[in-house]
């Protein structure tokens, strides 16, 4: 439990202005539609998918965003040449070989500066309207080394207090209610102890050994009022074309 001076503290706390952006993705999946182009950068309302995520890290106080890279990674140099996004430094940091989603996010812990001692990661290859702020609220008043975004019902497991119990069900916990994780998180940097450098893995298997660690340290927060979509299939994807073309 956090004490009062802890609290006033932490919900004190400038919001990060780091993003990492999961941009490495073959999205075969979506192929043919790939073949020549990295997910993130399809294009959904006339511009680039991942611009959705820049967008809300944006509004939410972010001004440098790093971009893990492996599939095609010229087209992100084309799209990007000065690297930047409005007012936002972008970043990018390639991987010969792909490192998933934990594997990556340790890959970029070299380049944190002192003071990002909060970050946000979110996957580059979803369509989403969260309310970012709410999530920072949370993550920053608990103290928890990581608090991801739930939605819906999916396999990970969080207590009516929010504590995340278990992820895909490899602890064994069958108490709480299931959530499924909506790609978008937030991480304190004593998370990172928690990952293996160069090694290929998921971001689950850093939150399992913190979970193992010290119970309660993952949190999770539920939001089912926002739009989500993670574009997993052509069919997907056209249809969120479409709405976009349609709000146009």
């Amino acid at each position: 439990m956090l004490n009062s001076e802890h609290l006033k503290h932490e919900t004190s706390a400038r919001p990060p202005r780091t993003a990492f952006v999961l941009g490495a993705g073959l999205g075969t999946r979506l192929r043919p539609l790939t073949n020549e182009t990295p997910k993130p950068l399809l294009p959904v309302g006339g511009r680039p998918m991942i611009e959705s995520c820049f967008e809300r890290l944006r509004a939410a106080g972010v001004r440098r965003i790093l971009v893990n890279t492996h599939w095609k990674p010229e087209a992100y140099a084309r799209t990007y040449p000065d690297n930047r996004w409005r007012d936002v430094e972008l970043v990018f940091v390639h991987e010969p070989v792909l490192l998933e989603t934990g594997g990556g996010l340790k890959n970029i812990e070299p380049l944190l500066r002192p003071d990002d001692e909060h970050l946000w990661v979110y996957n580059g290859d979803i369509f989403a309207e969260p309310d970012l702020h709410a999530l920072w609220l949370d993550h920053a008043a608990s103290g928890a080394e990581s608090t991801l975004l739930l939605r819906d019902t999916g396999n990970v497991r969080v207590d009516a207090a929010g504590n995340i119990l278990d992820l895909r069900g490899r602890l064994g916990v069958t108490a709480g209610e299931t959530r499924q994780f909506s790609g978008i998180s937030l991480v304190r940097r004593d998370f990172f102890r928690h990952l293996r450098a160069g090694v290929i893995e998921s971001l689950v298997e850093g939150w399992l050994r913190a979970l193992v660690e010290r119970p309660g340290s993952v949190r999770g927060v539920t939001d089912n009022a926002f739009r989500w979509a993670d574009l997993g299939t052509v069919a997907e994807y056209e249809a969120i074309v479409a709405g976009a073309k349609r709000e146009a």
